[in-house]
């Protein structure tokens, strides 16, 4: 479990007696929480107290002291307010949270407000947190970046999980069961999770930030009002069936962003409404296991998502990462998939074509985002205009095809109907505006003839002013004469000192300005006049211009959900032409689905394996598998590195593409959908838990054991060799026998307890498979080979020579096995007297029932939500009398 971004300590806190500035950041520090505070104090953000020791240390900038409080130095620091998103940037990824304290009044305004003495009002703009984030620079372009909340409803027996990606404004709710929370967040993986402050405990999650907020915010019926107040809408029922749970957890995130924007608009789509069933579940576990989109070093490069990604867009990664994350169970829509891609594999003219066009098209979806949120510029509304302007085009180029694939004849509508948005956005502005909109110059010629009337103006003052520089020079005399500009004095004539005598005069027409080491500035009537021309029109043409951005941005929002629907087309196409263009480029093939549990897969491959080994110029060797009912769980057995674990990820990541919709790394393959995908491989301690690596092995073991069902599909590989022998071995013995005779899943279990292989006596759908190894003039040779039968031994002692462990002690163990070895042939080894053991199934007939809980049951009844004050009362007497008869 994650803790909550970390707490300044309560020094914070200003006394009431504090001077006035303090007593102002004391208010506004307040209002900020946990927050660590940017104070605005003219062109830097100042943090004071333990807010600049905590921002110091982790931005490693000079902390200094400014004046005292109570007596004590107040600690100090503060960055440049122009670089300030670089510092958000860092304190962000180091768990912190930002609240932004502008000026909300100039020092004229506040002059004439309260006197000479008055003190520039200040408030919070915005609270910068991880889940909200829309700029550009504090964001990572190929990933999504979501906002979660955990919502539960006692009498709904669920837990809902609202998800928002704010930045392009997807949004998203599932109802799990609670004991599916963990692999939904996990499938997730929110920046920053949201839950109740009258939650218990919380829950495991790859959430960045775990954030407590007031309860009342859960709270379903004033949550459903919210979200109506936020969409405009009289009714939620035309965006679906929400559960209460569900209402709740939407209505809180919404409430969030509402807190963090400060009442600033947020873009977000209408919710989509998920169900459980229509996705694959992966518990956190396995997802780090495989390493679908993350390796176990928290890195994109090496997982399954960087090994096959070659998608040209943002947006088309960042759905590929979802793809790969959220495998789908609905056989119809893998179809449509998989028939997309398969015609794109199937013409790489075409899919040339398509990668060419969405190459070259921006990231309108974050560009959007901005926009909706108030931080957008003229450089987002022309990527808006690229993006929608090349999306027309793209769909006018694939309409004249007679073959498309039915999922991409279906997508193709939600590109058009921008037409008049990018041709008014093609008028306005220029090809490439400027980031920042304040100097202006991204308004286009043409557009706007009163605005070419001011600029014009400016740029004949301007002309005058340089005929004036040039006149100033004729009559004067002075060569090195020049007329300048800065931001205190305007435009002055500015002459060397030894010059200056001259321009002193009464009668010269200059009047004396500003003395320098070695120059000397001065003013005049005529270029106070000329400066005066091209000042006003400079300000009018901005002013101008800032009206234009605001319309122009009003007429793009007014679109935002056509806008992101088309968005989301162009990465579908994105994510299917990169991974046509990566299979056909592998030589993987096209997966066949089928309507019973098999897997059968010829010449399978791994594919991140395959790609690190082609680096290096070495071959993957591929290998077969057949499940099926009859043949259903696979005891494998082999030296170490002989490849069990691979060929056991292997077959993993093979169902988790071909179910999201991508061809696989395959001669062929056929499977039966897959509900639930399981993988106990390799297990390390979480001391943050208190959990040994034996007891992670176990949880995870427990689970799967507790949720496989005869869909799933299971990866096992060296249960019970954190512990002793002998209960190492009983307990794989018995986890065996469980997937066979209760779950009765797809398994693949990799041991070197050579033990289990007697099992395939008793158990009809267990069958023994092994690695191939040789040992040839003392050295071992990895076949990487998977063969019918058990492994004739395990090759332990040629490993650990192999690794490199000293002779001597290589030769010690050798004289240790032959004892043993001999031992065993005495007295039948680790498995003597197994034979004699009942069938599974008569041991747990024959298993103690679990003690009932009377009183834990009559609690995990009630719905505390539901009851009235008397019903309430009534509860506690009945739990007491409970408690009474318990005792």
């Amino acid at each position: 479990m994650l803790a909550a971004a970390p707490k300044p300590a309560n020094s914070n806190s200003a006394a009431p007696a504090a001077t006035p500035m303090m007593a102002q950041y004391g208010a506004l520090k307040e209002q900020a929480g946990d927050c660590l505070l940017f104070y605005r104090m003219g062109d830097f953000f100042e943090l004071f107290f333990d807010d600049a020791k905590a921002a110091a240390a982790t931005l490693d900038i000079a902390l200094t002291s400014r004046g005292e409080h109570e007596g004590q130095p107040v600690a100090m620091c503060g960055v440049p307010v122009h670089a300030a998103e670089s510092y958000l940037a860092r304190l962000i990824r180091a768990g912190h949270r930002v609240a932004i304290a502008e000026q909300v009044e100039t020092p004229a305004e506040a002059k004439a407000r309260g006197g000479s003495k008055a003190l520039v009002a200040r408030a919070i703009v915005r609270f910068v947190t991880a889940g909200t984030l829309t700029e550009e620079s504090l964001l990572e372009g190929r990933s999504a970046n979501r906002l979660a909340a955990l919502a539960e409803v006692g009498s709904e027996g669920e837990v809902a999980i609202a998800a928002a990606d704010i930045s392009t404004g997807r949004f998203e709710v599932v109802a799990v069961r609670p004991e599916a929370v963990d692999a939904e967040l996990a499938r997730l993986g929110p920046s920053e999770l949201l839950v109740s402050e009258s939650a218990g405990e919380l829950p495991m999650s790859s959430a960045r930030q775990i954030v407590r907020r007031p309860a009342p915010e859960f709270a379903s019926t004033a949550a459903q009002k919210r979200l109506e107040s936020f969409f405009g809408v009289q009714t939620l029922d035309g965006f679906g069936a929400f559960s209460r749970g569900e209402i709740a957890a939407m209505g809180a995130l919404v409430a969030y962003l509402d807190h963090v924007g400060t009442g600033a608009p947020t873009f977000l789509q209408p919710p989509v409404r998920h169900l459980a069933s229509g996705r694959m579940a992966i518990d956190a576990a396995t997802r780090e296991s495989l390493e679908l989109v993350r390796t176990m070093a928290g890195s994109r490069d090496g997982s399954l998502l960087g090994t096959i990604d070659r998608t040209v867009t943002a947006a088309g990664a960042r759905l590929l990462a979802d793809d790969l994350a959220s495998p789908l169970t609905d056989k119809a829509a893998i179809l449509d998939r998989l028939d997309l891609v398969d015609g794109l594999a199937r013409d790489a003219l075409w899919r040339g074509e398509l990668r060419a066009a969405l190459r070259a098209l921006p990231d309108a979806g974050r560009a959007l985002g901005r926009l909706v949120a108030g931080r957008g510029g003229p450089r987002d509304l022309a990527q808006l205009r690229d993006a929608l302007g090349g999306a027309r085009l793209l769909r006018e180029r694939l309409a004249r095809r007679a073959d498309l694939p039915p999922l991409l004849a279906r997508l193709l509508p939600a590109l058009d109907g921008h037409g008049a948005l990018v041709d008014e956005l093609s008028r306005a502005l220029i090809e490439t505006p400027p980031v920042d909109a304040a100097q202006g110059g991204y308004i286009a010629e043409g557009y706007d003839h009163a605005l070419d009337a001011l600029r014009e103006t400016a740029r004949d003052g301007r002309k005058a002013i340089a005929q004036l520089e040039a006149g100033y020079r004729d009559r004067t005399g002075i060569a090195s004469l020049k007329i300048r500009h800065n931001g205190v004095l305007g435009y002055h004539v500015e002459v060397p000192a030894k010059h200056a005598d001259a321009l002193m005069l009464p009668d010269s027409g200059f009047t004396h300005r500003q003395t320098l080491a070695g120059v000397v500035r001065f003013n005049s009537a005529d270029l106070h006049e000329a400066a005066s021309r091209v000042t006003q029109a400079g300000v009018h043409a901005v002013a101008a211009e800032a009206a234009h951005l605001e319309s122009l941005t009003e007429a793009a929002t007014a679109r935002r959900e056509a806008i992101a629907a088309s968005c989301d087309v162009l990465a579908r196409i994105d994510v299917a032409a990169a991974l046509a263009d990566h299979a056909m480029s592998h030589n993987w093939c096209r997966p066949d689905l089928a309507d019973t549990p098999c897997l059968d897969v010829v010449g399978g491959r791994h594919p991140v394996v395959e790609a690190a080994l082609a680096k290096a110029g070495e071959r993957f060797v591929p290998n077969d598998l057949s499940l099926s009912e009859a043949d259903r769980l696979w005891l494998v057995t082999g030296p170490n590195m002989g490849g069990k674990s691979t060929f056991l990820r292997q077959n993993a990541l093979i169902v988790v593409l071909a179910q999201a919709g991508g061809f696989v790394p395959a001669a062929s393959a056929k499977l039966g959908l897959v509900d639930k995908l399981f993988s106990r491989v390799g297990a390390s301690d979480n001391l943050a838990r208190g959990r040994s690596t034996f007891m992670v092995e176990m949880v995870e073991t427990a689970a799967i054991l507790a949720q496989a069902t005869p869909q799933s599909f299971v990866i096992l590989d060296e249960v019970g060799r954190g512990t002793s022998t002998y209960d190492g071995l009983a307990l794989a013995w018995s986890v065996v026998e469980a997937v066979h005779e209760v779950n009765k899943c797809r398994c693949l279990f990799a041991t070197h307890y050579h033990e289990l292989t007697r099992l395939s006596e008793t158990l009809d759908a267990l069958s023994l498979h092994h690695v191939r190894a040789r040992e040839w003039q003392g050295d071992l040779v990895l076949l990487h080979e998977l063969a019918d039968g058990p492994a004739d031994r395990s090759y332990g002692l040629a490993v650990a020579r192999l690794a490199g462990v000293p002779a001597a002690v290589v030769k010690r163990a050798e004289a240790v096995l032959a004892k043993l070895e001999a031992g065993r042939a005495k007295t039948g080894g680790l498995a003597a007297g197994l034979d004699d053991l009942p069938l599974f199934a008569a041991t747990l007939a024959a298993a103690p029932a679990e003690k009932q809980d009377a009183l834990r049951e009559a609690i995990a009844r009630i719905d505390p939500d539901a009851l009235a004050p008397r019903e309430a009362l009534d509860a506690l007497y009945a739990l007491k009398r409970l408690l009474a008869d318990e005792t």
